[in-house]
């Protein structure tokens, strides 16, 4: 058999012995925040803030023009991930800059 066989059925049968109350397994429990909503006053808020221009708001998001422009006149909504990255900017205005995908000279 396989090495790595032989870890996975190792593995399920910790799991099962775990399970059964026969071991201890270390384990982590996780919370993560929902994401919060934004919507197109908020999105245009958020860039305004960064002061920057439309062009340059959808570069640092990774996505087109016309998105930026959808979310900010609210014919769309940003998606998780970009909600996920507006609400870390909004904590960390700086992070932009010091992770070098912004540079502003």
């Amino acid at each position: 058999m396989s090495k790595a066989y032989e870890s996975i059925m190792r593995g399920l049968k910790e799991i099962e012995a775990h399970k059964n109350g026969t071991a201890k397994l270390r384990t982590t429990v996780l919370e993560i925040e929902p994401t919060p909503r934004y919507d197109a006053k908020a999105v245009k808020k958020l860039r305004l803030e960064l002061r920057l221009p439309q062009r340059a708001f959808a570069r640092v998001c990774g996505v087109s023009n016309k998105t930026v422009e959808a979310w900010e006149s609210g014919r769309n909504e940003p998606n998780g991930s970009a909600r996920r990255l507006f609400e870390l900017i909004e904590k960390d205005k700086e992070a932009l800059e010091r992770g070098g995908i912004l540079v502003i000279s």
